[in-house]
């Protein structure tokens, strides 16, 4: 099996065995394909690009082309026990709305993003005056696909407003875990799983 990126063996890590996944976002399906090989997961995937969908269906997954800003609201309520969105959450163009859906659809989300508050971010645009280009964040401002610019605090403030339950949390600097003080200006990239209030 190949090397999972950090934030996605973190979501393996805490995906249960014989379960019902949505991978929403899921690239290439490199997640799904890891999931369904070592836990035995049912796993399907919702992919805009059309490259990565024909990747993913050549590792027979079960993967369709669609856009979560979109598609997502025609998945009936509570049929998966995971939805999960990787590093896609900044790209949608409602990610509120994408989020309300992916805790309809599944009994639990996971959901992981760049956290634009971190401190290289920071001191670029301190120091630099212009947007940053980092290894998380490669793409130029005017070529990205991240629309909205999400920091780890905004996230927890937007999923205390809504009442929705944080049951994990986990950060990462590099490629490595960190913990969770200071993690706003010190960790990279942030995974969330979430579940709608009781």
């Amino acid at each position: 099996m190949t090397a999972l990126r950090p934030d996605l063996a973190i979501i393996a890590e805490h995906v249960a065995p014989g379960t019902r996944i949505l991978d929403v976002g899921c690239g290439d399906g490199a997640l799904m394909a890891a999931l369904r090989d070592t836990k035995r997961v049912d796993a399907r995937g919702l992919e805009l690009d059309a490259g990565n969908v024909a990747a993913a269906v050549s590792r027979g997954l079960s993967v369709i082309q669609g856009d979560a800003d979109v598609d997502l609201a025609e998945y009936p309520e509570a049929s998966f026990d995971y939805a999960i969105l990787s590093q896609t959450l900044q790209t949608a163009k409602r990610p509120d709305v994408v989020l309300d859906h992916l805790l309809r659809v599944g009994r639990q989300a996971f959901v992981s993003f760049p956290n634009f508050a971190h401190w290289r971010v920071r001191m670029s645009l301190l120091w630099g005056g212009r947007m940053p280009v980092t290894r998380l964040l490669p793409e130029r401002w005017y070529d990205t696909p991240n629309i909205h610019h999400v920091t780890i605090d905004d996230f927890r403030s937007f999923v205390a407003e809504r009442g929705i339950v944080v049951e994990g949390a986990w950060f990462l600097s590099g490629d490595k875990r960190t913990g969770t003080a200071a993690a706003n200006i010190l960790a990279e990239h942030a995974v969330f799983l979430l579940r709608k209030p009781a």
